[in-house]
Formats: C-alpha cells, structure tokens, sequence
C-alpha cells in the first residue's frame, strides 16, 4: 500500500480511538496494532512485547521518576510560602512590583520540579492570594502566572526534554544544559512584559509596598537558600559533568527529602502521597512512551517517515519555511494533545525531516519545548488553562485571553531562537566535561 494511504488508516484509528475516551497510551497500542496487521507480516504480539521492553528499560529513562518524585516532594513542603517571603522584599520596588513573583517563583520551582503543572500549582497557591489583597490588576495576575509556569518545561529538569531525549537518542544532560539559556532569556521576557505594563496599563494600580530595609531583605533571603542551594546542586552536578542526569536526579530527591525534613513537612503520609504521585505520573509517561514506540515501529515498515522526508525534500522548502511548517502543526496538535504525546508521537516522522535540512537536534528539542509551553496555554485544552480555571473559578475565556499576551511572547521566542540558535547550542557545544 502506498505510504500516505497508511497516514490516512493512522490518523482515522487514532481519532476514533481518542475520541472514545481511550487513554493516550492505549490509542497509541490501537494504532500500532492495526499498522502491524495490516502492513507486515511479523507476529504482532512477539514485535509489541519486544519494542516495549526495549522502550521501558531505558536507563535514560530513569531520570524520569526521580525527578518527579523531587518535584512531588517539594510540591507538599512549604516550599511556596518561603519562596514568597524570600522574593517580596526584593520585587516589591520594582516596575511591575510584586508581579515579579509570579515570573521569579515559577522560575525558581521549574529549576526543581520539570512540570508545568506543579510549579503553577505550587507557585500560584502563594502569589493569588497575595496579589489580589494588594489590589494586583487579576487579569495581569493570572496572566503572568500562566505564561511563567510554562518555564517548568524548559529550565532544567524538564520532563519533555527527558522524553526528547529518550525518543531521539539525545544525551539528556545535553539537553538540559540547552535549555537554560533560553529558559532565562524567556523568564527576563515575561518580566520585561511586567514592567511594560505596570506603565502602560490603566487597570494598574496596586497598594504600594512598603519600603524595606536592605538588612531585612538580606535576612529574608534566607527562606530561599534551601531551595536554591539545590538547584545549584542538581544542575552544578550536571554542568560540571560530576553527574549524569539520572545521578542528578537522585541527589535531588536526597536533596528535596532533606529539605522537607529540615522544614518539619516531611511526615509518613507526605513521604507515601509524594511517593505514589510520582508512580502515577511516571507509569502514565511510560506507558505513552511504550505506545509511543511500538507505533515507530509500525510505521517504519509502511515507509511512512521516509516517504514523508523525501516529499518535504522534494517541496525544497528552506530551513525558515519547514520550521514555520512545523510550527503551524505543533501547534495545532498541542491545541489537542499535551506535551509529552505531542514529542512522542510526532518524532518518528519529523526525525528524518529534520536530519535532512540540517537542522541541529538538541536546538530542535528547544524549539519543540517552546511550542510546547505555548500549547498549555492555548484553547481548548491548554492544560495551565484548566488548572487556573480551578484556583481562580473564572471563566475559561477570561483565562485564555488574560494569557494570550504571554503566548505571543513564547511566539516571538520561536523567531529569537530562529534568528539566534546559539542560546541553545553554545553551552551545550562548550560544556566538553558533559557525560
């Protein structure tokens, strides 16, 4: 059968599966098995028994569950509280004031956790209350709290960078080092959005701080030593090549069981809740990987990806106009899928294209993360939308139009890193010591 009429097979058994309600993973199995029985003639059950052992047994892999496991820890300590009273002396002066917090303390909580979801959780719990009760414009409040908490996919550890890596055959550590460059260039972005808009806004009018004494910011900073001493341990550990990424992770749930036990949180039941919502998360990203890869394998016997490069290449489209292309369908697909399926899906097929323009592979990891965040932040599913929604009880369009600002923000992102690759590549290239 011609490969593009298996494109169209894939896509139909993949959007009736997903529309019935099945689990990711399991629509990801559904389409790999039709593919198998349809386009070869190899014992399907031995082929998807090997491929997910193969897939599951990764060592880069385990990195995966220890980093959510510290992000887990973290999330139960009083970890926003303390960030809270450590930043606020330091940005209540500031243009913008204490909207900083939002970008600063999603910052701060992405160096430790690698989900979106937890450090908007984690950080929001703390600044909306805070920010409302100093008359903080909301719309601007659930904004920056939106776009920031999307840094929890770039700043190292990231899980999506993970499953790049692992998909791709990528050094994770690698990957990592990539996106902390960009990651901060984007957090200054979100604040340089703060600062612009506390003047030209005519909703902005916040109770003003109070001036603090230099001291007294000095001594208040001591509720951010603890986690920002972990972080320069964990990323240290990495960007010395001390560490792989897997060791690092496991010094970060060390770390992060320290950290709670010094602020008196840690107790049987958080260790048990910490610990069992890391085995959630991290079955349910393996499974999805296993699905994942069982469908690579079904599509490399129709010739799929191949047929799909060698059309790209025949179109000779330049570097710039196959991003663009690729931009326009991440997007489109994040609008409907999270982000990890998004990666796992897609890179069989977008592999080859990639490798074939040039284009280098651990700038492409970035730039895929980037769409990513702009995804969670996009209707109808943009997940940051959802979980705002259930803290602040406003409307879903009130949500995404209050983060559409920050959407456009990450857009321009795309063409910085476009226009200047070497935020992502030069630390990476330079850092030989990188295992």
């Amino acid at each position: 059968m011609e490969p593009f009429f298996a494109i169209g097979l894939f896509l139909l058994v993949l959007f009736v599966l997903l529309g019935s309600g099945v689990w990711i993973g399991f629509a990801l199995l559904g389409v790999a098995y039709v593919g198998m029985e349809m386009f070869t003639g190899r014992p399907t059950g031995d082929a998807m028994m090997t491929v997910i052992w193969r897939a599951a047994s990764s060592w880069s892999l385990t990195a995966l569950p220890m980093f959510i496991w510290m992000g887990e820890i973290l999330y139960r300590t009083r970890l926003s509280e303390d960030m809270f009273k450590g930043l606020a002396p330091w940005m209540g002066r500031l243009p913008g004031g204490l909207l900083h917090t939002n970008v600063a303390g999603c910052t701060i909580f992405a160096a430790v956790s690698g989900s979106s979801a937890a450090t908007l959780t984690t950080v929001g719990k703390m600044t909306i209350p805070e920010l409302r009760r100093r008359n903080y414009p909301e719309q601007l409040t659930i904004g920056t709290l939106a776009g920031s908490a999307t840094l929890g996919l770039m700043i190292p550890p990231s899980l999506t960078l993970i499953v790049y890596g692992v998909a791709i055959n990528e050094s994770i550590t690698k990957l990592f080092i990539a996106g902390i460059v960009p990651g901060l260039v984007l957090a200054a972005a979100f604040a340089g959005y703060v600062v612009a808009m506390s003047k030209l806004s005519k909703s902005y009018n916040p109770d003003i701080e109070p001036a603090v004494p230099f001291l007294e910011k000095v001594k208040r900073s001591r509720f951010l030593v603890p986690v920002l001493l972990l972080i320069v341990v964990v990323i240290g550990s990495m960007y010395l090549g001390l560490a792989t990424a897997t060791e690092a992770a496991a010094i970060g749930v060390i770390g992060a069981l320290v950290l709670a036990a010094a602020q008196g949180t840690l107790t049987w039941q958080t260790f048990t809740e910490s610990l069992m919502g890391a085995t959630r998360t991290s079955a349910m990203i393996a499974f999805i990987l296993a699905g994942a890869a069982f469908l690579s394998l079904s599509m490399g016997f129709t010739g799929l990806p191949r047929a799909l490069a060698e059309w790209i290449g025949a179109l000779q489209l330049s570097r710039f106009e196959l991003l663009m292309v690729l931009l326009v369908f991440y997007i489109i697909l994040g609008c409907f899928l999270d982000g990890i399926s998004v990666v796992v899906l897609t890179i069989a097929i977008v592999e080859p294209m990639i490798r074939q323009a040039g284009i280098d592979i651990i700038w492409f990891g970035i730039f895929i993360v980037v769409v990513v965040e702009m995804a969670q932040i996009t209707p109808p599913i943009g997940f940051n939308l959802f979980v705002l929604q259930g803290m602040t009880k406003h409307s879903m369009s009130y949500i995404a139009r209050a983060a559409l600002p920050m959407f456009a923000i990450m857009l321009l992102m795309v063409f910085v890193l476009i226009a200047v690759p070497e935020l992502a590549t030069w630390l990476p290239e330079n850092m030989r010591q990188i295992r």
